[in-house]
């Protein structure tokens, strides 16, 4: 596995639909959740060389007129990430995650009262494996 899949597997593993922003599907309007994809991730593949860390931004896009259950999500992702970071591995090496400054902001949609979207800011560190 690559680091960009390395990425994936890490954003997919939140029980939500996950896409790189430059692959969401041709039926999720510009960036709004359509009636069929009513919660899923959207976030940035940014990659480097082993040693470096890079910001890395993701959104949590919800189709609600409240912000509990996106709430939720975000702090469930914060929860995984811990303190300190996760790893996770990928075939040479792996790649360390840890909480941004700020971590999460909302964000509104203001022509739409039903669509919630919480930003993400985390930053991975790409290791290398002895």
């Amino acid at each position: 596995m690559d680091k960009a899949q390395a990425l994936y597997n890490f954003w997919a593993s939140f029980g939500l639909p996950a896409f790189d922003e430059q692959t969401v599907p041709d039926d999720i309007p510009e960036g709004l959740p359509a009636d069929t994809w009513d919660h899923y991730i959207t976030y940035e593949t940014v990659m480097d060389s082993l040693g470096n860390a890079v910001p890395l931004t993701a959104s949590l896009w919800y189709r609600s007129t409240a912000w509990d259950e996106i709430t939720q999500k975000a702090q469930e992702i914060a929860d995984y990430i811990g303190q300190g970071g996760t790893l996770i591995p990928y075939d040479g090496g792996a790649i360390w995650i840890v909480k941004g400054t700020p971590y999460a902001q909302r964000m509104a949609d203001p022509s739409s009262n039903d669509v919630r979207s919480i930003y993400l800011n985390v930053t991975p560190d790409f290791l290398g494996v002895n």
